[in-house]
């Protein structure tokens, strides 16, 4: 299978930090977020991974690349693990000249895809589902052979935060996309299903985006070249068993971060006091 990672998104949201470091590069307890898509699609059946960069973003190719000098120096179990995951899937890049928005990041891997469906992750998501949620998607692709994104349920604070569908369930957790809006308004929101930010395409969107005027923010957005797509031949969303961390701001970074760490039993033997101790502070102040 074939995967491509969008990773050229400019981080506007976590300034300073992501003045002169990519957002996809900061770490979630000891990996950097892209790390865990990578780690995401080779457990799918990954062995082709696509990371769209952008200018400034220099340092996910560095993390990808071969560091023999830290090998030879360390034998820490998370750098070998890095480096065997290197190795597990052909990873290379391609580098989108302008921030024009996800659906021109994804039309960068039209001749590494070629006429083949591929898997799109976001660089700035992790997802933590069993089977790995790009599996559970080449599932429901093999059923339909359509396009099919991930989506969930959100409140109805968040439904302007996200590409929303729209359209009939025809099967359990299963719906034929009539409608998608990009960061639609709460009265405009065919419902409240969100797409988290994983994908199954054919080549057939590639030609859906070159049709595909500026939308919102004036970018090429990936929502309205599959609304475009499924005018004319279907496209599906499913739900999905599993949890997605967004990465999108400092709240659900730092979420993300905890609730990582609470997973490992000696950082959540010395956060748990931690933690206590600082809620009581509050509790008293």
């Amino acid at each position: 299978m074939k995967v491509v990672i969008p990773a050229a998104g400019l981080g506007t949201r976590f300034l300073p930090a992501t003045k002169s470091q990519p957002k996809e590069m900061l770490p979630v307890v000891d990996r950097p977020v892209i790390q865990y898509g990578v780690e995401e699609a080779v457990a799918s059946g990954a062995d082709d991974i696509l990371i769209v960069t952008g200018r400034g973003k220099r340092s996910i190719e560095d993390h990808f690349d071969n560091s023999p000098e830290l090998v030879k120096w360390s034998n820490s179990p998370e750098l070998l693990r890095l480096e065997e995951l290197s190795r597990k899937a052909r990873i290379h890049f391609v580098r989108q000249r302008e921030p024009k928005g996800l659906a021109d990041a994804v039309a960068c891997a039209r001749h590494s895809t070629g006429s083949e469906p591929f898997g799109v992750l976001l660089g700035d998501t992790i997802h933590v589902c069993e089977p790995p949620l790009l599996a559970q998607l080449w599932a429901r692709f093999e059923q339909r052979k359509a396009p099919i994104v991930a989506v969930e349920k959100v409140p109805d604070t968040k439904v302007g935060s996200y590409g929303i569908i729209g359209g009939p369930e025809v099967a359990p957790g299963l719906y034929r996309c009539d409608r998608l809006v990009e960061k639609p308004s709460l009265e405009s929101a065919p419902s409240r299903l969100a797409i988290t930010g994983a994908y199954i395409l054919t080549a057939e969107i590639y030609d859906a985006i070159d049709r595909t005027e500026p939308g919102f923010n004036g970018e090429v957005q990936l929502t309205d070249a599959l609304q475009l797509l499924a005018r004319e031949s279907p496209v599906y969303a499913t739900t999905f068993s599993g949890t997605r961390y967004d990465i999108g701001d400092r709240f659900l970074w730092m979420k993300a971060n905890l609730e990582f760490a609470m997973r490992a039993p000696e950082l959540r033997a010395r956060l748990r006091p931690l933690l206590e101790a600082a809620l009581k502070r509050e509790d008293e102040a």
